[in-house]
């Protein structure tokens, strides 16, 4: 007949010694990549083969995927960039700001201003607006010249 250890031994030998972080993410670090190893696979299944071999619990229709919010490809701020870069490429001047930006359905309309003609004082310095229309890749799509002026004038 085994010998009956004290209670207090048994107590200790019962309990289970705690697992540390490691290996619990150890452990779960399989069951994740089988899981979604299955995801895929399942995917690429016809949808018969799947459910003949599906448990019944397992037989539930696809999650749909709700439809995000269209996020436009391109910001204000990478939109007014990309516009005065093309500005200063088809012109040869320097921007010196953006007076407008607005979206649009298929992209941006931004307003850049430039100096055409540099003058001593400043204030006589004539300047364009030309307006840019991006899509929403920051492609050039149009520009035109729509004003020029001179800096120390007030707008009419």
């Amino acid at each position: 007949m085994p010998r009956e250890r004290p209670r207090e031994e048994r107590h200790r030998e019962e309990r289970p010694r705690p697992r540390s972080r490691e290996e619990r993410s150890r452990e779960e670090r399989p069951r994740e990549e089988r899981s979604r190893e299955e995801r895929a696979r399942r995917e690429h299944e016809p949808e018969r083969d799947r459910r003949e071999g599906e448990p019944e619990r397992e037989r539930r229709e696809p999650e749909r995927e709700r439809p995000r919010a269209r996020r436009p490809a391109l910001v204000a701020r990478d939109a007014a960039r990309s516009a005065a870069r093309h500005v200063q490429g088809l012109t040869g001047r320097t921007p010196e700001g953006v007076t407008s930006l607005e979206r649009t359905e298929d992209g941006w309309t931004i307003g850049i201003e430039v100096v055409e003609t540099h003058r001593i004082p400043d204030s006589t310095d004539l300047l364009a607006e030309y307006q840019v229309e991006l899509d929403d890749r920051g492609e050039l799509v149009s520009y035109r010249r729509t004003e020029r002026y001179y800096r120390g004038r007030a707008e009419t």
